[in-house]
């Protein structure tokens, strides 16, 4: 029972890993939550592909928001949400707001909300196991447009939230993963 996070850059082979986690403690039992909305052309692919991936016998659900009545709708040994940061991203793109004039005060409501939706899922994870992945957005460069810098900040304090309350991080490094923390 309890968290495990998977992070790292893009493509390091975070969700890879995190599927293998997810079928060694829970074989058949998983529920994979996946958070991407299939927007465009390239995101459908993407998704189908993850799909292809992951064990026919694995529960899929997509959603990005309220995942905790997803999972406790489910008896799952394993939950597997991939990921936090698209659910962000998700999050934030509903918000009506002119972004390059958002307020601080705007915007730490935005986060506030945001930071509800992981306290769900952290709430839900002393019951069952969840894995949980996410990009690690804080290394790079620091984005020119403000959207951008707002995501990379939220995102920034949703993981370090997260990955506070895991029993266990890795961080993917070109594919290989780097226990640090459990």
């Amino acid at each position: 029972m309890g968290l495990i996070m998977v992070t790292g850059g893009a493509r390091s082979g975070k969700s890879e890993f995190a599927e293998k986690l997810a079928y060694e403690r829970g074989k058949d039992e998983v529920l994979y939550i996946a958070t991407s909305l299939p927007v465009d052309e390239e995101m459908k692919e993407r998704i189908k592909r993850h799909r292809e991936r992951r064990p026919s016998s694995w529960e899929t659900v997509e959603a990005y928001k309220d995942l905790d009545k997803e999972i406790l709708k489910r008896k799952k040994k394993v939950v597997l949400i991939d990921c936090l940061t698209v659910m962000i991203s998700n999050l934030l793109m509903e918000v009506d707001l002119t972004w390059e004039n958002s307020t601080l005060e705007q915007i730490d409501e935005i986060e506030d909300r945001i930071s509800q939706e992981v306290d769900k899922i952290l709430i839900v994870s002393s019951g069952v196991e969840i894995i949980i992945v996410t990009n690690e957005v804080g290394m790079g460069l620091v984005p020119e447009y403000k959207l951008g810098r707002i995501f990379r900040d939220i995102a920034g304090r949703m993981n370090k939230k997260v990955a506070e309350a895991s029993k266990e991080v890795y961080l993917m490094i070109s594919g290989i993963p780097v226990k640090i923390k459990g």
